[in-house]
C-alpha cells in the first residue's frame, strides 16, 4: 500500500466518522421541526428557540457531511465538454480543478477560523435562545479540514496521472 493510498484511507475514515455528526444534526432538525409543528398546532406552545436551533443544525449538517459527500461523489458536477477532450487533457483539467478546490477550502478554513475568533471575542449569540455561535463556527472550521485533505489527495492522484502517461 503506497503512502497516497494510506492517506486516502485516512481521509475516508475521518470523513465518514464526522459525517455522523452531520447526520445527528439532520435528525435534530427533523425532531425539532416535528415537535415545533405539533406543539404549535396541538398545544399552542412552540419550541423555544426552534429557529435558532434549526439555523445552527443546518450549519453543522452541511459542514460535517461535506467531506463524505465529496468522497462518495455526490457533489454537483457539469460534464459537457471535458469528456470530449483527450484523456491526458482531462487529467490535467482534473488536476487544476482539484487544486482550485484545495485553495478554496484552505481559504474557507482560514477565514472561518478568524470569523470564529471574532464571534468568540464579541460574544455573538442567537437572537431568541441566546446560544453562542462561536463553538459551532469552530466546529465548521474543523469539519472543513478533511475536505482540504481530500482535495489534496485527489490533486496528487490526478497529478500522478498527468505525469504517468
Amino acid at each position: 500500500m503506497t503512502g497516497l493510498e494510506k492517506f486516502e484511507k485516512f481521509n475516508h475514515k475521518i470523513s465518514m466518522g464526522i459525517e455522523w455528526v452531520g447526520l445527528a444534526a439532520l435528525l435534530l432538525m427533523m425532531v425539532i421541526t416535528t415537535l415545533d409543528v405539533l406543539g404549535t398546532k396541538l398545544f399552542l406552545v412552540p419550541v423555544f428557540g426552534a429557529l435558532d436551533i434549526m439555523m445552527i443544525a443546518q450549519l453543522v449538517a452541511m459542514t460535517f457531511a461535506a467531506g463524505a459527500t465529496l468522497i462518495v461523489g455526490l457533489h454537483v458536477t457539469v460534464e459537457f465538454f471535458v469528456p470530449l477532450l483527450p484523456e491526458r487533457l482531462q487529467d490535467l483539467i482534473d488536476c487544476i480543478i482539484y487544486l482550485l478546490g484545495l485553495i478554496l477550502f484552505v481559504l474557507i478554513v482560514w477565514r472561518l477560523c478568524l470569523y470564529s475568533y471574532d464571534l468568540q471575542v464579541q460574544g455573538e449569540v442567537s437572537s431568541t435562545a441566546s446560544i453562542p455561535f462561536y463553538p459551532f463556527a469552530y466546529g465548521a472550521t474543523l469539519a472543513c479540514i478533511p475536505v482540504c485533505l481530500i482535495y489534496a489527495c485527489y490533486f496528487f492522484k490526478s497529478l500522478l496521472k498527468v505525469f504517468k502517461r
